[in-house]
């Protein structure tokens, strides 16, 4: 699953061949497209649209990335970067965040959590893109913080706004109550309550239409789930 469009792509600057190829691979077996560039290429791609993520090394042949980062944000290319780096002391962190990075992993690194911060970059891309987000003839408009099913607006409550928010963003996959609390309820502690199946029984009630099964679906000693084809 890839979130660029046309022929937009990863753009990777890395001098190590080795890890080039590891990184190559781990992204295009998730079906983004890769391509790798030198500091150079990834900076005229990124200002002509062609790369939906840089990925670029601190130290390339010996030149510090950083100083090509810092032009491109001067320009206004607001392209999300990863800067990974054997240089990994915390005033390193903060020189890249601050030349530009949007995140920023030393090496060495496990080639899941690459991946991880990889597809939160372009999760969050897509997240700014978005205006307006579907399940099946349920529509939220984020501008407009308005929701509608068919042709019937739907009011809903700020919290429960943002309930069913999450469930939109998170279609498909199992979301358990512990994520609800603390991505939308904002508790970063356990706690015993049954706040989540309160919330989620009034959203069913205003979003659901009698005769379709619900939206929300329960999942059995795991959660919930937002199925459009339930």
């Amino acid at each position: 699953m890839t979130t660029s469009n046309h022929t937009q792509a990863i753009v990777l600057v890395e001098d190590e061949s080795e890890l080039a190829n590891e990184i190559r691979m781990a992204l295009e077996r998730l079906g983004h497209l890769v391509r790798t560039a030198s500091i150079a290429e990834a900076a005229d791609a990124a200002r002509v649209g062609d790369a939906a993520l840089l990925i670029m090394d601190r130290m390339v042949f010996g030149e510090d990335s950083l100083a090509t980062l810092e032009v491109l944000r001067k320009e206004g290319v607001k392209v999300p970067v990863l800067v990974i780096s054997a240089l990994s002391s915390i005033d390193e962190r903060v020189r890249g965040l601050r030349a530009g990075g949007d995140d920023y992993l030393a090496k060495p690194f496990a080639m899941a959590e690459f991946v991880a911060r990889v597809e939160a970059l372009l999760r969050r891309l897509e997240d700014v893109r978005t205006t307006k987000l579907r399940a099946g003839d349920l529509e939220m408009d984020l501008i407009e913080q308005t929701v509608r099913r068919g042709d019937t607006r739907i009011d809903l409550l700020p919290r429960e706004f943002k309930l069913l928010e999450y469930f939109l963003r998170h279609q498909g996959r199992v979301i358990t109550r512990a994520m609800l609390l603390q991505d939308v309820w904002h508790y970063n502690f356990s706690i015993e309550t049954n706040v989540v199946d309160v919330h989620i029984s009034n959203l069913r009630k205003k979003i659901d239409v009698r005769g379709v099964p619900s939206l929300i679906v329960n999942i059995r000693g795991a959660g919930f789930m937002l199925n459009a084809n339930a």
